[in-house]
Formats: structure tokens, sequence, C-alpha cells
């Protein structure tokens, strides 16, 4: 069995290799000419001239009347000039002046003296109210520039100017081609070892955003001699040529392999994380770019140097980043292996934008729908610890972050419903929610990285929930829990309940899949083990941790487990059976600054409402 070699080199050394490269023997710039109508985000091949003056006669800029300004000279309130239907031409805005006509008194100014007659008393000066040829565009004049990207206006200014044809860059054809013997079109009902085919989707409307145009192609098996054919198939349609999945090195990636035997491997294999097994290469003076196969390593890839690619294509350097130094919520832990990508989301409290990191994986893609930002782990770096200021690359405008609402702390699906029902209200903000338990939304929150906290953390000792751990982890009168729900834990079973699980002493002989430390659920986990005599060596599956109530009942669904112990809620979604254990009190922690935010208030008030007890009612398992 052979395996290609995967290297790992640094990601500035790979896209100048590849840059140099494609620089040689690459991009004979092909143009078009198209209707300006069609035009906007176009670039322009060369500098383009007006044929026409803007506006090319005389204009009216005022509805009213046209006449000699002369005879206007000596008008004022003590002598106004009376104006008989021979001194003047009524005009609307936009038409052309009279002859024998130099200004314009606007309707506003005359005073109808009857029988057609209209005294004024202030005088206009030659050309006044008047758009004069060539106002605004000279004939001749240069419009704009060669290889100026056209917008909205600059459309409108060319039509102006009698430019109705412009020879612009041909968008680069981008071909996609998706392979793998177990991926199958979108479906909303796949077959066990089905994967859906939604990363050609993805980088279709990447490739858009890139001023690029894409051509998807059939899906093609984990075969050598179909893959080759759809690739060469490709090269003579289209000027870049994407492969989706193949990258790697296992049995079935002959990506590198097909690549070298039709043209170059400039670099395979990057040090990036996630994205390592990206492969650049280029034939026939075209470039071709293996991507991994899970998504968000793609995704990865696409925006490093795909989007490089495009720039190059159109002459013009990579578009710039915006960047914005932001406090981390969490520790992040990273390899010295690789520069690490790291998707955040991002808020504004007390002033200053907080970072809190989302789910990492290369196949994690729902991170990339939620992350206003991209962290990026340097190599050789161990990782980052809470509190750390950190330079976050923007996804998303400045001013949207400015404007979100950041719950985090124990995982409850209600928080994604008032989220729902804010949006729908037309709330001006958003709201973010991370999932860290019930103790880092404590920790959260008393370190002003969080508007709002979930906690439902059970004091052993007393039976109470929450209070013994504000007092303890948060300085005095230093924030405010508010009421937010009652809720059913229990241990979530698969349909039927097979096994006959009557209670929580019987996860000992079964798979359970627990929530992870520091979580409201954990504890109270923990709690019930040492409640029967139980210890978590004697658990399989105790170390098996998941961050949200529904990614514990996914598991039980799917029958990668037994029993796992979350809300009812949860359990309902995923139509299994549920063995209740306790009620708890869910509740959120303010700090006292932040109790009269509007935000915050709009959220308690939308929990508090009768219209959202309904739809909790409807979830079920809370009370």
């Amino acid at each position: 069995m052979k395996y290609n070699y995967l290297n790992n080199i640094p990601l500035d050394e790979a896209k100048n290799k590849y840059r140099e490269h494609l620089k040689s023997v690459v991009f004979t710039p092909k143009y078009e000419t198209i209707s300006v109508c069609d035009a906007c985000g176009r670039v322009i091949k060369d500098a383009v001239y007006a044929h026409i003056c803007s506006p090319h006669y005389n204009a009216s800029a005022m509805d009213g009347v046209a006449v000699k300004s002369e005879i206007t000279f000596n008008a004022s309130e003590r002598t106004p000039v009376t104006l008989t239907p021979s001194d003047y031409t009524v005009v609307d805005t936009g038409d052309p002046l009279p002859e024998n006509s130099d200004a314009v008194i606007m309707v506003e100014d005359l005073i109808d003296s009857g029988n057609g007659n209209y005294d004024i008393i202030s005088s206009v000066v030659p050309w006044q109210n008047v758009r004069q040829v060539g106002e605004d565009i000279c004939m001749s004049n240069m419009i704009a520039p060669s290889g100026t990207t056209l917008t909205p206006s600059l459309c409108g200014a060319l039509l102006a100017g009698g430019v109705t044809k412009i020879e612009v860059l041909k968008k680069p054809l981008v071909g996609i081609i998706p392979t793998g013997d177990e991926i199958v079109p979108p479906t909303d009902n796949p077959k066990i070892g089905d994967i859906i085919e939604f990363n050609s989707t993805v980088f279709k409307g990447m490739l858009e955003g890139m001023n690029a145009g894409a051509k998807i192609y059939p899906i093609v098996p984990d075969q050598k001699e179909k893959i080759k054919y759809m690739l060469e198939k490709a090269l003579k349609e289209c000027d870049i040529v994407l492969v989706s999945a193949g990258s790697s090195a296992g049995r079935d990636d002959y990506t590198s392999e097909i690549i070298a035997s039709l043209g170059t491997v400039l670099v395979h294999g990057i040090a990036i994380k996630p994205g390592k097994p990206a492969i650049l290469g280029e034939v026939h003076k075209k470039p071709v770019i293996g991507l991994p196969g899970y998504p968000v390593s793609a995704i990865v890839v696409m925006d490093e140097i795909v989007s490089e690619i495009i720039a190059m294509y159109y002459g013009k350097p990579e578009f710039p980043r915006e960047t914005v130094k932001a406090v981390l919520s969490k520790k992040i832990v990273s390899s010295l292996k690789y520069s690490e990508y790291v998707r955040v989301s991002l808020g504004k409290i007390g002033g200053k934008i907080t970072a809190s990191p989302l789910a990492r994986g290369a196949g994690v893609v729902t991170s990339f729908t939620k992350a206003d930002g991209v962290f990026i782990v340097p190599q050789n770096c161990e990782g980052v610890e809470a509190g750390e200021e950190i330079e976050i690359r923007l996804n998303k405008p400045l001013n949207e972050i400015d404007n979100t609402l950041i719950v985090t702390g124990s995982h409850d699906p209600l928080i994604d419903e008032v989220a729902d029902f804010l949006s729908k209200k037309g709330a001006p903000f958003r709201v973010c929610s991370t999932h860290v338990g019930s103790m880092g939304a404590i920790y959260a929150v008393r370190d002003g990285l969080a508007h709002l906290g979930g906690i439902h953390l059970l004091d052993t000792k007393t039976g109470i929930y929450n209070k013994s751990y504000v007092e303890k982890y948060v300085p005095k009168n230093n924030a405010v829990t508010v009421k937010g729900v009652g809720r059913i834990q229990g241990l979530m079973v698969q349909k039927g309940n097979p096994l006959n699980i009557k209670e929580f002493k019987d996860i000992k002989d079964i798979r359970y899949v627990n929530r992870q430390r520091g979580s409201g659920t954990r504890i109270l986990c923990d709690h019930l083990l040492s409640e029967n005599g139980l210890t978590p060596n004697e658990i399989k599956g105790y170390t098996n941790e998941e961050f949200t109530h529904t990614a514990v009942a996914a598991l039980v669904a799917s029958g990668n487990a037994d029993a796992g112990l979350g809300i009812y809620s949860a359990a309902k979604m995923y139509d299994l059976d549920f063995i209740p254990i306790c009620n708890e009190t869910y509740e959120f922690l303010i700090q006292k600054d932040y109790v009269n935010n509007p935000m915050v208030k709009a959220f308690i008030d939308v929990l508090n409402s009768e219209e959202f007890r309904k739809r909790l009612s409807e979830m079920g398992g809370y009370v």
C-alpha cells in the first residue's frame, strides 16, 4: 500500500512558493465586452472616457420659469419686477433651457399677479438654477482608470457619459470536483454511511464573494482514472480547478498523484490546523488545488490561498483583512507543529471586545456559521491564557459586533429560542451564545467577559442551586441572579428503553456519555454517583465528554451510547425515552453593571413573557 508523504511547510512559505510559480506560468488575462448595466463588481481592462457630456444640454435644475436674467436685475420687495408671458417659458426639472434664456426662477419665488403675469422680488444671475453642458462630466474626460472595480455609482457615471458597453476581465471560472465513495447529493434522508456533499455549495458561495464564477461537477468516486478524467475535463473548461477531498495520504487519496502525473505539485502539506493536507499544484498553466475533505479545513484553505489566487488573476493584492484587538474569554491550548485557526464569537462588554472560542475541529462547520472572526495561534506556540489580549481577523463588520449580547455558560435550547423571539421582534442586536458550563459562566460574568451566564449548580449540602457558588466565586454585591426556568433533569435512553434502565445506579453496566467538567450536569452526575456508592472508574464512558444536552441526546439516539444525563427538552427533540431524576433551578447570572443594559433587559423580558412560556411548554420539561 502506497501512501503519499505530507510536508509541513509554514503557510507563508507555501504561499510564496506557489505565488512565484504561478507568476511565471499562469494567468493570461481574458476579456469580454458586456453591458455597463451588468458590469457592477467587474474589473475594467482599460481606462474609460466619456463619449458625451453630462448633461449634454443646458437643463433646468428646478421647476419654474426660464428667463433672460438681465430682465430681473432690479427686482426687490419695494420694486418688484412683473414678468409677462412673453418674458418667460414654463419649465420642469430636466427640461432643456429655451433659446434666449440663461436662468430659471423657482416656482416658489413666483407671485401670481393674474392674467399669466408673475411678480418677482429678487433677481437671478446668469445660469442660476441651470445645469450647464458638461457640469458633471465633460466629453473625453476619463471616468475610470484601467483596473478599476466598478461600483454602482461608477456604472451610473459611465452611463451618464454615454458609455453603454465596456471591456472587462472575464471572471475566472473555477471548477469544483467533489470526490468520495461515501458522499451523496443533498438529501433529507441519508443512509447510514452516507455523507451529504455540501462542501461544493460552500465553495461556490465563497467564490462568488471573491468575484469568481463556479462550476460544480458531478460527484466522482474514489477511482483514480475517473478522478483523472474529470480533472482533465475541468481543466479544458475552467481557469482554476479545486478537487474536494482525497488530498491526504490515505489509501484512496489520489489527488496528489493525479496532479503530479499531469503537471506539478508545488506543496503538499501546510503547517496550519485545520487545513494541513492541502495540495498546491499547476497543470497546463492553470492552478489546481486539492482541498481537504473536512469542511472547516477546506474553508481555511479557500480563505487563505484560493482568495489570493483570485486576487492574482485580477492583478491585485489580496484584499486586506480587517482586524481588531479582543480579550480571550477561555484558555486555548494549541500544538507546536501548526499555526492553528480558532473561530471565535465576539461581543463588546464594558468598552472592550471579548473573544469566545467556538468548537474546534476540521469537521465542525457550524463553528464557521457562528464565527465573527478568527484567531490565528502562531506555530511554536502552546496556547494562550484566558484574559490575554489577542488579534482577531474579522469575518463581520465591527458595528455588528458592537451590538451583540453575549450569553455563556450552561447549555439550554431555550437560549436559541429567546434569540429567535428577539429576531422576529426586530431587536437591534443579536444574541451570541457559547457553552462553557455553569462554572465557566460564573468566571466569565465575574471577569466581565459575558453579559449573561446560565447556571444550575447544585449545593449538595443544602440542596439549593447556585447561591453558594455565586457567593464563593463572585465578589459581594457584584452580580445578581435572575430567575430563568425550572427544568427536569434525567437519564436520556434509547426509544423503548431496551436495556430496562430504571434509575441512575443502572448506568454502571452500560455505555454512558458525560458532560464536561465544570458543567452543572457534571456536578449533578458526580453527586448522584456518590449517593449511589459508585465511582467514576466503574462507569463506561465517564470520560466521554460533550458540551451540550443535544450532543448527548444525539449520541444516545445514534446508538453510540446507551444513556446520558440531560434535560427533558433535549430528549424530546431526539424522540428518546426519559427517566426523571430531579427538578433543578436554571438561572442567569448578571453583573450589576449590566442589569439595566437594554439588550439584557430585552432578553429577560422575552424569557418572562407569556408568549415565550407557551413555547417552553411546547418544548417540554420546563416547570
